[in-house]
């Protein structure tokens, strides 16, 4: 069975994914270019959340274990400010990404601080919050890039392990499915493959086998089977493409209660 990244790989993905989000606002035509799939938002407004965020999560984490985000912190990112200039702007953007893996390499993987999934199946941990900042960081560069017209597959290292994150962190929840019990399976082109069940227990997720039968010929129990590039089932879990961009099997209907369920407490 694949292990998890490991917590230096995590800190180095946060830093290319950073650098190559920094590399296409610095060659985009204007801050002001519209990002699709963040509607109402411009680069500079994508800009200010993403270095906000890190710096966000840079406090939590050197506040360590905490039932609430450091109240400091709460109050820096609503009042957040940033330079005007792209020069300026994107030197604050790696000042920003520098200070979240400072923070992480102080801390460790194993050190505890509050996050907002205490429900799911990630550790409220430093390594937790780096795993995460890791998708973060590269679903908005994808953003970016589509933004100026050029997007680009996120990296199969990286995505690989972004689906089961997000099934993890998103998804997992002991809150009861008001539906039918039924599963979801996630299959990756490049070899993983998650089973998402959901029950009156709420939503678990499983590692299982890669499947041997084609593509069409599920014969398992998954009420709905997804088949993507690692990529592409990140950016369909994050709402950037849609399921038709994918192949799916069984009732794609589904998958639209799946999108519309709020659990309560996550």
């Amino acid at each position: 069975m694949e292990k998890n990244l490991e917590f230096p790989d995590l800190l180095r993905l946060i830093d290319e994914r950073s650098t190559a989000f920094r590399a296409v606002v610095a060659a985009a035509p204007g801050l002001d270019a519209q990002v699709p799939s963040c509607p109402g938002w411009t680069l500079f407004d994508l800009v200010k959340h993403l270095g906000g965020g890190d710096r966000f999560w840079a406090a939590i984490v050197g506040a360590g274990p905490a039932d609430a985000p450091p109240a400091e912190a709460v109050a820096a990112r609503a009042a957040l400010e940033v330079p005007q200039e792209r020069e300026a702007l994107l030197a604050w953007l790696d000042a920003s990404t520098q200070l979240l893996l400072g923070a992480l390499r102080a801390a460790g993987p194993e050190s505890g601080c509050w996050t907002w999934w205490p429900a799911s199946q990630s550790p409220q941990t430093a390594g937790g919050t780096a795993r995460h900042r890791v998708q973060e960081t590269a679903v908005h560069t994808y953003d970016a890039q589509l933004a100026g017209g050029i997007p680009q597959p996120l990296p199969v290292e990286l995505a690989l392990d972004g689906v089961e994150e997000f099934l993890f962190t998103v998804c997992a929840t002991p809150s009861a499915w008001p539906h039918k019990p039924t599963a979801f399976d996630f299959h990756a082109a490049e070899g993983r493959s998650w089973r998402l069940t959901v029950d009156g227990d709420g939503a678990r997720i499983t590692r299982i086998p890669a499947p041997t039968a084609a593509i069409g010929e599920d014969s398992d129990t998954a009420g709905a089977s997804v088949h993507g590039t690692a990529s592409e089932l990140v950016l369909y879990l994050y709402d950037r493409i849609k399921a038709d961009s994918l192949h799916v099997d069984g009732d794609a209907g589904l998958l639209d209660l799946l999108r519309a369920w709020e659990p309560e407490e996550k």
